[in-house]
């Protein structure tokens, strides 16, 4: 199964195998820019430009909670290996943490100078890396929110992706830059960037 988020506020749930949309869950009142879903497939949790988090039940299509807080457009969202936490990235330049069992906002980070455009779980979940506009890529420890390594760019940044010990940061300028996770869970930068061809 897939899930697709929409400009329109839904989100569409996909059998992959018929390509048949199964369901349409409703609930945003603007687009949903953003979603994850859980390891064992069975929560979901959207971002939206109404500045909410959904969470949402697959199996009924049922919205479980609505997370606020943020006080600008929701851009993305990853969930923890073990699907226990949340963590939003917001145009109100924040990263937010969320326990999905309670609901409730457990930790707000603020030091990036714009727009935080992406975030990601490292696979452990003990780490999480955000992207901003303002050039910057930030790798943070998740039990104290601590900042373990940060890199700035010459373009503004969009996305992140974390895996096989890599950080994946992709640029306005259409460069994805290849940072290395280091066994002390510091980063550092890969010896060079993937251009587009």
């Amino acid at each position: 199964m897939a899930v697709s988020a929409s400009r329109d506020g839904t989100l569409k749930l996909w059998d992959l195998v018929t390509g048949r949309e199964l369901r349409t869950l409703v609930g945003h009142t603007d687009g949903v820019t953003a979603v994850a879903s859980s390891s064992d497939g069975r929560l979901v949790v959207s971002a939206s430009a109404d500045q909410t988090l959904k969470i949402w039940e697959l199996a009924s299509g049922r919205e479980v909670a609505t997370l606020r807080g943020h006080s600008h457009v929701v851009s993305g969202v990853a969930l923890s290996p073990n699907g226990g936490v949340a963590v939003s990235a917001s145009w109100d330049n924040t990263l937010k943490f969320w326990d999905l069992y309670s609901g409730s906002n457990v930790r707000t980070l603020g030091v990036h100078s714009d727009r935080v455009s992406g975030v990601a779980f490292s696979a452990d979940g003990r780490s999480v890396v955000s992207a901003s506009v303002d050039k910057t890529v930030v790798f943070w420890e998740l039990r104290q929110g601590a900042r373990l390594a940060s890199f700035t760019f010459d373009a503004p940044v969009y996305c992140c992706a974390t895996g096989a010990g890599r950080i994946l940061a992709g640029d306005q300028a259409g460069r994805v830059h290849v940072l290395a996770i280091e066994a002390g869970g510091s980063a550092q930068r890969a010896n060079s960037d993937l251009l587009p061809n």
